[in-house]
């Protein structure tokens, strides 16, 4: 049975120009809850230390088991982020599109980017443990200019995204979502697409990754932002150093004593080398510098054949391992876990 409603979003009281919006709902499972209650801390970043610990053991060596496979039902879109909540539910930021973005073509640049804005609407999809779909919430109006929606993050109490323009150089909207009713607060804008987002509770900071992540921009929660649709400005922009991939989805984690208690994220992402050449990985990384701190490639492709680090990933720590999800096929996706299995001190 499927039930279809509209939720009003209340407004938020924090020191950012806020604006609350409607979210069109259409529930699947009725009577189920959209998330556990109490709401499960963060994997990441309540298990900072030891996923640091045994991240550092990784290498390219390293040998992957596939714990489960769960196959998603209906069409997932274009799966951008993934948040997991106790393995009892899944939230995948996915992107639906009705028309594409087109190129100018021959280099050329119109308004500051090189395509046509394309069309469609981006979702927040829940699924259960086993794969079922909770409910869809989308999040983006009919004829929104920012109808995408990237990699989102989790911090025990709030989800945090951003929707933008799907071409680079453009605009973007920060939010954040209440994981119990899918209402979405408005908190910023900002002059250039958005994707990856993390949050820093104890620094009350967001940071923000623009297109293919080569840039990342810090914002003060304490801070007072332009009222919105106005452009507001972060804290700081810094260059991304790395070239080795675009980071597509990242988790904060925390502040680990291995590095200086410093804020570090881990992101999940993939480079195109050629037409038939992809690589892909995973990174800890400074969100003060974007300098990695500890970097590892992922090899493991889905049944479909696509490297598993496209889009969509969480970590957590189960029963002592470290645990690694990852969603990387579009429209017909299946959930893939994988633990390490680490064979000497050091992979290689």
């Amino acid at each position: 049975m499927m039930l279809s409603y509209s939720l009003t979003a209340l407004a938020a009281t924090v020191a950012f120009c806020t604006l609350s919006s409607a979210v069109n709902i259409t529930v699947f499972q009725p009577g189920v809850p959209l998330a556990p209650s109490p709401l499960p801390p963060p994997g990441a970043a309540s298990n900072s230390d030891k996923i640091v610990a045994q991240f550092n053991l990784l290498g390219r060596t390293t040998v992957w088991n596939l714990v489960k496979k769960i196959k998603f039902e209906g069409d997932t879109g274009e799966p951008e982020g993934m948040i997991n909540l106790g393995e009892e539910r899944y939230i995948i930021s996915t992107g639906h599109y009705t028309s594409s973005t087109v190129s100018y073509g021959n280099h050329t640049i119109v308004n500051g980017t090189d395509r046509t804005p394309g069309s469609g609407y981006g979702r927040l999809s829940i699924y259960d443990g086993q794969g079922q779909q909770v409910a869809d919430a989308t999040l983006s109006a009919v004829g929104d200019i920012e109808y995408h929606i990237g990699g989102i993050d989790y911090d025990g109490t709030k989800i945090w995204a951003t929707f933008a323009q799907y071409r680079p150089n453009t605009t973007a909207t920060i939010i954040s979502v209440d994981p119990h009713t899918m209402d979405k607060t408005v908190l910023l804008h900002y002059r250039d697409h958005l994707g990856g987002i993390v949050h820093d509770p104890a620094y009350q900071q967001l940071v923000t990754l623009n297109w293919g992540s080569r840039n990342a921009t810090t914002w003060n929660l304490q801070a007072t932002a332009n009222p919105y649709p106005q452009f507001s400005f972060p804290t700081s922009t810094v260059r991304n150093p790395s070239f080795w991939a675009d980071y597509q989805d990242c988790k904060f984690l925390g502040h680990p004593a291995i590095y200086n208690y410093r804020s570090v994220m881990i992101c999940s992402g993939v480079t195109s080398l050629s037409s038939n050449v992809t690589i892909g990985g995973l990174a800890l990384i400074d969100t003060a510098t974007m300098i990695p701190l500890s970097e590892v490639p992922i090899t493991m492709v889905s049944d479909l054949g696509t490297i598993v680090t496209e889009n969509p990933f969480d970590v957590d720590i189960v029963n002592g391992r470290l645990r690694v999800y990852f969603l990387p096929d579009q429209h017909n996706s299946t959930l893939y876990i994988y633990e390490p299995v680490q064979n000497s001190p050091y992979e290689y």
